[in-house]
């Protein structure tokens, strides 16, 4: 898309997008200015303005019935009388809620193209009709975040907090976020439900933090599918419901360790903290290891501990944080746990328990999968074994009378051939 504004006299895509949301006064978003840097900053408590653009006198009418509207936190009110066709997404949990919801092909990037699709590929291999190839997709970080690419994407929609792009694109700043939103298309999108992290400063007034399944029906309604986004969010109820009546009494569950192993250390995450990042561990009850144990050890400044230390909190599971997909190989770090001194004492790997966990950036789909794949790896005697050993590129074929979920009830869903 040329930067000039355009002059021809027929409607553009994007004629048919409108930006509703409630703003501070020459402000980025609600509770968002900034200072001298560009960087956000935290605005005091003032009136607030409601810019809305101005349809332009020379756009095709389109029926009043057509234009909906999607309101997320921290963006506000965003209008559209079109579902988008082209969409911009730097997280992969919103590729996988495009996809979830029959429109995959729309997405033209990520932030990682190869290892994000990776990802994703390994679970969509055991459903029929899900599927992503990257081999289209923009890779948005090189190095950076060209801003340039936003205007070669010419996306009608940007799936992407534009607080969390601030915090980490060092030449980005609120005129480039306000740029971007008037030139090409707007965001919708909201990055710190991930953790409950707390967003950058300026950005703080009026955040909201949504549930996975919260965050899902924004964007189904993006897409305008909200009934598919309902029927999968059934499939996880039941999901759910079947794990939570199975589960041993709690002082029969064993401890489970979430961590990363690089570089000779652990880094330990807990599992039961909010956030959708958990939304695959926590429902399992299991007890944190590195929460609830009476060790004391020592952890330096990067939160990383050393064998050592790990041996004496000892976790009768370890779950390999983003342990599918690219980023790790498991299988490799099993042989290096068991070929080490210390870490061959270690209860899970004695025991064969060191296991691939999922992504933390998980949609409905891989949280599904997610699910069931832990509950194997956590309570292998109440859903059956995982016969997963971190080498496998796919999600390993499930017996059909020891699977958690119905593959071809989400298939339907995702094919649109789903029955009421």
């Amino acid at each position: 898309m040329a930067r000039d504004n355009e002059t021809e006299d027929s409607p553009t895509r994007r004629d048919y997008l409108a930006y509703t949301g409630a703003l501070v006064s020459s402000g980025l978003l609600a509770g968002c200015t900034s200072d001298s840097s560009g960087k956000p900053t935290l605005t005091e408590t003032t009136s607030t303005e409601t810019e809305t653009a101005t349809t332009p006198t020379t756009q095709a009418s389109t029926p009043e019935d057509d234009s909906f509207s999607v309101t997320m936190a921290p963006i506000g009110e965003v209008s559209f009388t079109a579902v988008p066709q082209t969409v911009y997404a730097y997280s992969p949990h919103y590729a996988d809620m495009a996809i979830a919801f029959g429109h995959g092909d729309s997405i033209a990037s990520l932030g990682s193209s190869s290892s994000y699709a990776s990802t994703l590929n390994y679970y969509y291999d055991a459903v029929d009709g899900a599927s992503f190839d990257a081999a289209n997709v923009k890779q948005v970080w090189n190095d950076g975040v060209d801003k340039e690419l936003f205007y070669e994407i010419d996306a009608d929609v940007h799936l992407q907090d534009p607080c969390w792009l601030l915090s980490f694109a060092d030449d980005w700043d609120t005129s480039d976020i306000r740029e971007v939103r008037e030139n090409i298309g707007p965001w919708v999108g909201n990055r710190y439900s991930r953790e409950h992290a707390q967003p950058p400063e300026g950005c703080r007034d009026g955040y909201q933090y949504y549930t996975l399944w919260e965050l899902s029906e924004k964007i189904a309604a993006v897409f305008q599918e909200q009934e598919r986004q309902q029927a999968l969010h059934e499939e996880h109820e039941s999901l759910l419901n079947t794990i939570k009546r199975d589960l041993p009494p709690e002082e029969e569950r064993p401890t489970v360790g979430l961590l990363i192993y690089r570089d000779g250390a652990f880094r330990p995450y807990e599992i039961n903290s909010p956030g959708f990042a958990k939304a695959h561990v926590r429902p399992l009850g299991a007890r944190d290891a590195f929460v609830d144990n009476d060790q004391t050890y020592d952890e330096n400044a990067d939160g990383q501990l050393d064998y050592e230390a790990m041996l004496e909190i000892d976790p009768d599971v370890i779950l390999h944080n983003f342990g599918v997909g690219e980023f790790y190989d498991v299988a490799s770090t099993r042989e290096t746990l068991e070929s080490h001194p210390v870490g061959s004492e270690l209860t899970a790997v004695q025991n064969d328990r060191v296991y691939s966990s999922g992504t933390p950036f998980q949609g409905p789909l891989t949280n599904l999968f997610q699910l069931e794949m832990t509950a194997k790896q956590v309570y292998p005697d109440v859903f059956g074994e995982w016969p997963g050993d971190g080498s496998e590129t796919s999600y390993p074929e499930i017996p059909s009378d020891e699977r958690l979920f119905d593959r071809q009830r989400v298939s339907d869903i995702v094919t649109g051939t789903i029955q009421s």
